[in-house]
């Protein structure tokens, strides 16, 4: 189990700061952007999300307000803001042959756009993160940082970002999604995935109480601030983005040289909580 950054936003209540991340830190985890700026002592960089252009300055601005807030929880517990300052930035598992980039961002950057659907869309920006997985000599590259979900394949490889376990990724959903990468075939119900030689590459949604969430937000982020006007609508009822943008599986094909891919979940039903 990889917690691959940024497991950090919402919980501004110390009792919810030290839960989440006792239990996070006795799995393998990054540094996403969040815990890289509760670990610095330099507010310059807010929070450290390197948004792209399209991001409203708004947007931007209560982002940092979060932040802000965040850090002040953080600096209650020297101890851990030590530990997530000694998190690495990104892992490499090797899973039936296959070597897997594990980052928060992108392949260049801890807080990159490289592997965000919307960048996606464009062949050449595919082209620089195919040339990627070569230098890294890895088959497949998992991400989250940009918050909405995608699945590609590229040559050489598979790309595959979970967009956000914590809150819905797609409208009228509540569930978080996960990926799961694995030499044997997912024993739950995928959204959709695929298989590259013996390793199955799967979006799994993350079910959770939506009733209590929505309360335990609403204790730290009521009306009116700067987490309920940013994501409370996303809470309530998931982004206005859908399954099909997200599984894009079938949108390329693989180079003939590299371990064969095809799709294996597709078909499943897709279980909507």
């Amino acid at each position: 189990l990889v917690f691959n950054g940024d497991f950090n936003w919402f919980n501004i209540d110390d009792a919810g700061f030290c839960a989440i991340n006792n239990e996070v830190l006795r799995h393998h985890a990054l540094r996403g952007n969040v815990e890289t700026e509760l670990a610095s002592d330099d507010d310059a960089a807010g929070c450290g999300c390197a948004y792209p252009n399209h991001v409203s300055d708004a947007e931007v601005a209560r982002s940092n307000s979060i932040m802000i807030t965040l850090r002040a929880t953080a600096r209650h517990d020297a101890s851990l803001r030590q530990r997530l300052a000694a998190l690495p930035m990104n892992r490499v598992a090797e899973i039936a042959g296959l070597r897997v980039a594990i980052v928060h961002g992108d392949l260049e950057s801890l807080a990159g756009w490289g592997l965000a659907a919307d960048t996606l869309t464009f062949t050449e920006n595919r082209k620089i993160v195919q040339q990627q997985l070569v230098v890294a000599r890895c088959a497949i590259a998992a991400s989250s940082h940009t918050c909405l979900p995608v699945a590609l394949r590229v040559d050489p490889g598979l790309i595959i970002n979970n967009g956000a376990a914590g809150m819905p990724n797609f409208r009228g959903t509540h569930h978080g999604l996960i990926t799961r990468i694995a030499a044997t075939p997912s024993p739950l119900p995928a959204l959709y995935g695929a298989r590259m030689g013996k390793v199955y590459v799967d979006a799994l949604p993350v079910r959770y109480d939506h009733d209590r969430w929505q309360r335990e937000f609403l204790a730290n982020w009521p009306p009116g601030s700067a987490a309920h006007k940013s994501y409370f609508q996303r809470i309530t009822h998931g982004p206005n983005y859908a399954i099909a943008r997200a599984n894009r599986l079938s949108d390329f094909t693989a180079n003939s040289n590299s371990p064969s891919v095809s799709n294996n979940a597709v078909a499943r039903p897709t279980a909507v909580v």
